[in-house]
């Protein structure tokens, strides 16, 4: 599509494709807060279906819902040091309210291990109420100085896992855990790839003990971190208080966990699966997975042909399908073709004359391909094709991702690779874990370790050494660019 059509081409400017993508699909709009967006009703129909599946997944693997305070007293932040660090350039403070200036300043809660973690001393006494585990779905205010729609903006919407164990090996499977709960989810539901692994020292999150995540890569070449889980330690149990008694009848402090999806997961999303069309989405999240689209040319037509449109409507929905039926007059079908691709939407069903005498439907998929499903086979049909499709749109994304890795990159094969504005993919190599070589490389390349890469995800033979310093190496990392 042109230009003048009202999309950038993601060859041209991927970045502004992106920015007319989520527009076009109506996805979310600019505030007029600084850094803040407004999430339209297309985009937010896409999280409920995202919080519905995630929230499923929660609840299977023994997790409740609850909510806590917006506000957070500042002293609390002050009592983990390397999480007040860590977060301190991003906080937004509350100094003033009710028209008196407050006795202590209320942190806008740009996470909640501490106020949860206050809330946790209470609740926990014993052994017996261990492990606790607890989740949050809530908005979070972070100052961000370069914001983009769904990426990085001062609030967002997010989910916050939190959980207290008797010891550190049970905290571990917990971190574990929740991260395949978000690789099956951004795979399953998402169709979206991901590789796995821990975070570096200095990629991990404040004042974790240890931090994993999930990694994608975006057709622009560059890595979205699209879901993080904490191994937190004792350092926040030891900063609140929070204790239990053991079996034996001694005091010990528990072991917590935190982990986190948000809204950016939209931008994933689009950026995915998207062509210079618009957005497309996978059949699990589109909130709508079929558009019936009749086609008439005079009275005669419509009085045959909307009838056999409105039963192959009610007949999908009937099966659980999220179905629109689009008769609006005076707009030809072409205008609703483009206007439903633009959306996403993954099947249009075509009805004219001519199917109605044959008793069938024209199906054409948004990414591309028409075929015809005879009306006594629709749902078995349609649902086949949905399926399909999203098969189809996890193996394309897996084929480009692998298509854009490179293993066994030397220092001179990683400084090109990201070169350029267009360069990036995932550059497997040894690393030798020095903080030094680690700075070294993002500062020549503006890459950073993504993750270092479970076994699943590692290179056979492993690299010998380091990347960069030719060091023995420790293991192996996943350099990219990332948003």
């Amino acid at each position: 599509m042109s230009q003048e059509q009202g999309i950038t081409p993601r060859a041209q400017d991927f970045s502004a494709w992106y920015n007319d993508a989520v527009m076009r699909a109506e996805l979310a709009d600019y505030s007029v807060v600084r850094g803040c967006m407004v999430i339209r009703p297309n985009g937010y129909a896409i999280w409920e279906l995202m919080q519905g599946a995630l929230d499923r997944m929660f609840k299977d693997t023994g997790h409740r819902n609850a909510y806590f305070p917006l506000f957070i007293p500042q002293s609390f932040l002050a009592k983990e040091a390397e999480h007040v660090e860590g977060f301190a350039p991003e906080v937004a403070v509350v100094t003033h309210a009710g028209g008196k200036e407050l006795e202590e300043p209320l942190v806008v809660r740009p996470t909640s291990e501490t106020i949860i973690y206050a809330s946790f001393a209470k609740w926990i006494q014993s052994y017996r109420d261990l492990p606790l585990l607890i989740n949050q779905w809530a908005n979070i205010v972070r100052w961000e100085l370069r914001t983009r729609l769904f990426l990085r903006t001062t609030e967002f919407l997010w989910q916050e896992g939190h959980t207290a164990h008797a010891d550190e090996a049970d905290a571990e499977r917990e971190a574990r855990l929740m991260l395949g709960v978000y690789r099956r989810f951004a795979e399953e539901w998402m169709a979206m790839p991901v590789i796995t692994g821990a975070k570096t020292d200095s990629e991990k999150f404040a004042g974790a003990l240890r931090t994993y995540a999930i990694e994608a890569l975006m057709q622009d070449n560059r890595a979205l971190q699209a879901g993080t889980t904490h191994n937190l330690g004792q350092n926040f149990a030891r900063a609140f208080g929070v204790q239990y008694q053991t079996a034996a009848g001694g005091l010990e402090y528990v072991w917590n966990t935190s982990w986190g999806v948000s809204t950016r997961l939209i931008g994933g999303l689009v950026m995915t699966h998207g062509d210079d069309v618009g957005i497309v989405c996978p059949p699990r999240l589109a909130p709508t997975q079929v558009v019936v689209v009749p086609i008439w040319k005079s009275d005669t037509e419509r009085a045959a042909v909307l009838p056999a449109a409105e039963g192959a409507a009610r007949d999908l929905k009937a099966a659980g399908l999220r179905v629109e039926l689009d008769a609006r007059e005076g707009m030809k079908p072409g205008a609703k073709y483009y206007e439903w691709e633009g959306r996403g939407v993954p099947l249009r069903l075509e009805i004219g004359p001519r199917d109605v005498a044959r008793a069938q439907v024209f199906a054409a998929r948004r990414t591309g391909g028409k075929a015809p499903i005879p009306l006594a086979g629709l749902v078995a049909g349609v649902q086949a094709a949905l399926d399909e499709l999203q098969r189809s749109l996890l193996e394309a994304a897996r084929q480009r991702r692998e298509a854009n890795s490179r293993r066994g990159v030397t220092r001179a094969e990683l400084v090109e690779l990201m070169s350029g504005e267009g360069g990036g993919g995932f550059a497997y190599g040894g690393f030798c874990g020095s903080a030094a070589c680690e700075a070294a490389i993002k500062e020549a390349t503006r890459a950073t370790v993504r993750v270092l890469p479970d076994e699943e995800f590692r290179s056979s033979p492993a690299p010998a050494t380091c990347v960069w310093c030719g060091a023995p190496a420790a293991g192996e990392a996943v350099w990219a660019k990332a948003y």
